[in-house]
């Protein structure tokens, strides 16, 4: 698709985020960039660590849906300090169930759970289709997982028209189990499928969903239906992001939480290593962590409480002494989207903290530790975005409202100094989403600072 001209910065991440219907997706075309960009592929069962070189650079990923990339600086040894961009990949959708045959009255239709905190509502009338992870019998009798992505619209929430709910006008009410399923054809459609379909085994899924629905996947992929054994299939809006504005200056998207951020450090990082001055620079192993399942409480070996990062520290400083060394030397930047103040509902924001758009990066506080923030790591931050010319804003919650989290205070707990910052956005968790289209440049230039010149900040710095 042609975008329109605008912020490049800008127009790279909307086509990361039209290539990523899924978490799947996301870590693959992450993994694509960070494979042109020189980095070589680990393993988490294989024995790596002997084959770090300075100047080296990895990536590792966990399950197809969280990664992990990183550098070896010159003169690196065990216990020296990481620093960490993390982010999540995941987003508020749906998701098709185990069994999600469904009809009702000519129609068919699927079953589907709701995933995180979305903004349910702005489902209702939108061109939806599948992107997720299939398993597959292989020709040799193996298995395999392939990701699919289908670009034409499948399915659809149907609104309740107006004339047949007049109270609608004062609040779009649903039931989100028996009035948000998705309608994906008429049952005459299903008339002509095969009758004499093979018998099913325990691992069989073909008596759980439509026949019409399993064609569709297996004409993608070109298998028989027989070949498909499971699958993780989201549903996903098919309108692509796009920049919007008078001026080009927003990007209205699905995803930008919080696929914006995972962008920029990625962007951040391979740009980093194509540097002509990077083979020779010291300090801190660099690395960013873009974990899954953040919109659910990040409890999962994909999220930011599973082992991911605290296994990278422990194979890059295996001893108790230089363990205890490196998580002491590191820090890490947790980045999540924030929240923009609304020109409707200028009173949901304390006075004093109203986030812009296109203002710069957001340093998110909350008292509570709901961000890991503090008046040491909000400093070294601001000498980053400094150092490239930027400008920071401040967002703290009003005391009378609800914080929300990252996954900052999880990471947190490792004892690795910690800030949590974002970019400021509008429609957080609805299918579309707004945010700036420069603010990408100025998330990209804190990453790029940090991985460049956090080691040398941070001596400059005294904190018993």
């Amino acid at each position: 698709m042609m975008l329109q001209a605008g912020p490049e910065a800008a127009t790279r991440l909307l086509n990361y985020v039209n290539a990523s219907p899924t978490p799947f997706h996301a870590v693959q075309v992450a993994a694509n960039r960070l494979e042109k960009a020189g980095f070589r592929k680990i393993r988490e069962k294989d024995d790596w660590e002997k084959d770090l070189t300075d100047g080296g650079k990895y990536y590792m990923t966990r399950n197809q849906s969280s990664i992990v990339a990183f550098t070896i600086p010159q003169k690196w040894k065990p216990g020296a300090g990481v620093s960490i961009v993390a982010t999540h990949i995941d987003s508020p959708n749906l998701r098709i169930r185990p069994i999600s045959k469904k009809s009702k009255l000519g129609y068919l239709q699927v079953g589907v759970e709701t995933y995180g905190g979305g903004l349910w509502h702005t489902w209702f009338d939108r061109d939806l289709s599948l992107a997720g992870r299939i398993v597959l019998q292989d020709k040799n009798g193996g298995f395999s997982s392939r990701l699919v992505k289908i670009d034409k619209p499948l399915f659809r929430i149907p609104t309740l028209a107006i004339h047949l709910d007049r109270g609608v006008s004062e609040g779009f009410k649903f039931n989100a189990e028996t009035e948000m399923v998705p309608i994906a054809g008429l049952i005459e459609a299903q008339l002509n499928a095969p009758s004499d379909a093979p018998a099913t085994t325990a691992s069989s899924i073909q008596e759980n969903h439509h026949a019409a629905l399993l064609s569709v996947l297996s004409q993608e992929l070109s298998v028989a239906p027989e070949d498909i054994h499971d699958f993780e299939l989201h549903l996903y809006d098919t309108q692509p992001s796009v920049l919007g504005g008078l001026k080009n200056e927003f990007m209205f998207s699905p995803r930008m939480d919080n696929q914006f951020s995972s962008f920029c450090a990625l962007d951040a990082l391979a740009s980093f290593t194509a540097n002509p001055n990077f083979s020779a620079l010291e300090g801190n192993v660099n690395c960013i962590a873009l974990f899954n399942h953040e919109e659910v409480g990040s409890v999962s070996t994909t999220g930011a409480e599973s082992s991911l990062v605290l296994t990278l520290l422990n194979r890059l400083s295996p001893t108790p002494a230089t363990l205890a060394q490196s998580i002491a030397r590191s820090f890490l930047i947790s980045a999540d989207m924030g929240h923009a103040v609304h020109p409707n509902y200028a009173s949901k924001h304390e006075e004093n903290h109203t986030p812009r758009i296109n203002g710069g990066v957001i340093i998110k506080t909350n008292a509570k530790q709901r961000y890991a923030s503090d008046a040491i790591g909000s400093f070294l931050v601001k000498k980053l975005i400094e150092h490239k010319g930027g400008k920071a804003q401040e967002f703290e919650v009003r005391n009378d409202m609800a914080c929300g989290s990252t996954v900052g205070p999880f990471l947190s707990k490792l004892g690795i100094r910690t800030v949590d910052v974002g970019c400021p956005m509008l429609s957080m968790h609805s299918i579309r989403e707004t945010a700036g289209s420069y603010d990408v440049q100025s998330c990209i230039d804190l990453f790029s600072s940090f991985f460049e010149g956090f080691s040398e900040l941070d001596q400059q710095l005294l904190v018993d």
